[in-house]
């Protein structure tokens, strides 16, 4: 059925088409194209009848078939306006057999960070999980997160916004807040597997865009905050889109990472579940892990929070 509704549009994105000429290039009856020319403008879509046929006049602001509609990807999109959390949605969808979904919302309720940090996620932000099962192994499952990272700072800068990557998975705008940047997007990945074999993974995108700066902490901004409101349903194609070149190319992904990170080359601290020590952030590794140098040996972060710290 959504492929159908997806196949209308596509007819419709080049202008007037009359519905029997449809029914005939997608071989369906003249009555299932009125139905779901029907089920489309219920979803917001201004379906107009003219003289030469059915005319899209315009695209609902957001939503599932929003974003579906001219996206250069190969996901399906399951949206709610309120949720729990995208990623709990993601990973029932993952365990029940799906793959290439992303699963979208308006507002969470329940966001969760890396180590269980509550994570606001008022109306107007994009909340996001990508349902994946890519064909590697799961130590080489951190770079999905750089991928994202790169998609969202990438979509972001072609906005206007200075965004830039924090070592494991912040997007912040530089130079702003105690910690050098105020956070914009987080992205947090959790995966399924056993024997050396990834089953699947869950790309959870959490991002502040239309939000207000008075609904957010102190440490964070928005995209709003920062160079007014934005199209949200364009910025979720644009992240999807690049994510998905990025996501099965791994050295290219590193290569893109690093012109975007600003990690490299800070005095850092870094906290383990162990400890805590600082030194300077020199490079990462194939799998992603950040090499610190604390002088007195380089040290191989493979999970851990990092801040940007002024030498002691």
């Amino acid at each position: 059925m959504q492929e159908t509704r997806r196949a209308i549009l596509a007819e419709l994105a080049d202008g007037p088409s009359p519905g029997p000429a449809i029914a005939d290039r997608l071989g369906v009856s003249r009555a299932a194209i009125w139905k779901h020319v029907e089920a489309l403008r219920e979803d917001g879509f201004e379906i107009r009848s003219t003289e030469d046929g059915y005319e899209l006049a315009s695209v609902p602001e957001y939503g599932a078939a929003a974003v579906e509609f001219g996206l250069d990807a190969p996901y399906d999109v399951e949206y709610h306006d309120r949720v729990e959390s995208t990623n709990a949605i993601a990973r029932e969808r993952a365990t029940a057999g799906a793959s290439d979904l992303l699963v979208l919302a308006d507002e969470q309720i329940g966001g969760r960070g890396r180590r269980e940090r509550e994570w606001q996620s008022p109306s107007g932000g994009v909340w996001a999980s990508v349902v994946l099962r890519p064909d590697r192994p799961p130590a080489a499952v951190p770079l999905l997160t750089f991928a994202a990272a790169v998609a969202v700072t990438e979509a972001l800068r072609e906005r206007g916004v200075d965004a830039a990557i924090k070592w494991p998975n912040d997007v912040i705008v530089p130079g702003a807040g105690e910690r050098g940047g105020r956070k914009l997007c987080g992205v947090l990945t959790e995966m399924s597997g056993e024997s050396g074999r990834v089953s699947w993974v869950v790309v959870g995108i959490g991002l502040n865009a239309n939000v207000p700066q008075g609904a957010l902490p102190p440490e964070a901004t928005s995209v709003q905050a920062e160079v007014g409101p934005v199209d949200r349903r364009s910025l979720v194609q644009d992240i999807l889109e690049r994510f998905s070149e990025l996501a099965d190319r791994p050295e290219a992904t590193l290569s893109v990472w690093s012109e975007h990170a600003l990690t490299i080359g800070q005095h850092v601290r870094i906290e383990t579940a162990r400890e805590t020590f600082e030194g300077e952030a020199v490079g990462v590794t194939d799998a992603g892990a950040l090499l610190v140098d604390t002088g007195d040996e380089e040290r191989t972060v493979y999970a851990g929070d990092c801040e940007h710290v002024r030498p002691a």
